[in-house]
């Protein structure tokens, strides 16, 4: 089992920037990937961003590609989230996953922190 635990959300203006952490405890030396998901009010969740702990592969959505960027610190188990150019509509509350292999799926999950861009 893999504990998660984010950080770093908060309020800013639209165009800024956040960065998010994500710190991993427990069986993290079984982790394959982990990702960032959101989920705004009223919505789904929703896909971000994911990163390969081999190889350190990288996925975005449409949505943040371009502005988000995802990076990984394998000494201290934890993940970051870079936002930059925000808008309004990143508002929501961010979650860290973990997925032990290609094939299992994100099953560990954080917390969530709560982003909220104003205009």
């Amino acid at each position: 089992q893999v504990q998660l635990v984010e950080s770093g959300g908060g309020l800013v203006q639209t165009g800024g920037s956040l960065r998010l952490s994500c710190a991993a405890s427990g069986r993290t030396f079984s982790n394959y990937a982990m990702a960032w998901f959101r989920q705004a009010p009223g919505k789904g969740r929703e896909f971000v961003a994911r990163i390969r702990w081999n190889g350190g592969g990288t996925y975005y959505a449409d949505s943040v590609k371009g502005r988000f960027t995802i990076s990984g610190d394998n000494a201290k188990n934890t993940v970051y989230l870079q936002m930059a150019s925000l808008k309004p509509e990143d508002t929501a509350v961010y979650y860290c996953a973990a997925a032990p292999s290609s094939v299992s799926g994100f099953t560990s999950w954080g917390q969530g922190t709560q982003v909220t861009v104003s205009s």
